[in-house]
């Protein structure tokens, strides 16, 4: 039986601008916001098709990842060839500059530093 991904959790120091370029950036749904018994925000989760981004705060600094990390290291969002050099605009517009190019891929940061790519690579 195949299991289909139910979330990805990514740690912010400022959850609410990270989930903000999510949203506006690539369109994701946000779905819930919970806050600490404080009332501090904890967290917002976005929705991606049928998987959930949960943008959760923490106070750990960034990993800086070059290339291929251990663990984790980018979030890839599907888009056909013609919608590519319409996202990476408006991923510049939102200062995530495209720091490198493929024939099938484009990689910016978040706003936090972590890898975010915009792919059409072929599935097998």
């Amino acid at each position: 039986m195949t299991r289909a991904l139910h979330h990805l959790a990514l740690g912010a120091r400022d959850v609410e601008r990270v989930a903000g370029f999510y949203r506006e950036a690539f369109g994701l749904a946000e779905v819930a916001r919970h806050h600490t018994e404080s009332g501090v925000l904890r967290s917002i989760w976005l929705a991606s098709g049928e998987t959930l981004l949960m943008i959760e705060h923490t106070e750990e600094p960034a990993r800086p990842v070059q290339g291929v990390g251990a663990g984790p290291f980018l979030l890839a969002f599907s888009v056909t060839p013609d919608e590519r050099a319409a996202l990476e605009r408006e991923l510049e517009r939102r200062g995530a500059t495209v720091e490198q190019r493929t024939a099938h891929s484009s990689y910016a940061r978040d706003p936090e530093g972590n890898r975010v790519a915009i792919s059409h690579y072929p599935r097998p």
